[in-house]
């Protein structure tokens, strides 16, 4: 079973490096899934990580100020933990047949 990750609006301005009114404006013209919990709105990731690829300038600003500018640091050097390329190959077809 999949487990579903959900962000706090500020979580998710300072993860994708835009504004707490951008994923307002969102949640408000229902781009993005989102339960109330305690009457804060908790945003599944899933749906967040969609739509923030739609979005040009959301994505941008992904890449320069959020999360996205650390990915290249975030490379495995070391062979001995990487993942092995055979196993990703597999996971990769069998989500193209699920998919």
């Amino acid at each position: 079973m999949d487990q579903i990750i959900r962000v706090s609006i500020s979580e998710a301005s300072r993860l994708f490096g835009i504004s707490q009114q951008t994923v307002r404006r969102a949640i408000a013209d229902k781009e993005l899934v989102y339960v109330v919990v305690r009457n804060r709105y908790k945003i599944n990731f899933e749906s967040l990580v969609r739509w923030s690829q739609k979005k040009t300038s959301v994505r941008n600003k992904l890449e320069r100020r959020g999360i996205g500018q650390f990915v290249g640091r975030w490379k495995i050097k070391n062979t001995l933990y990487s993942p092995n390329p055979r196993v990703l190959d597999k996971g990769i077809d069998k989500e193209r047949k699920m998919g």
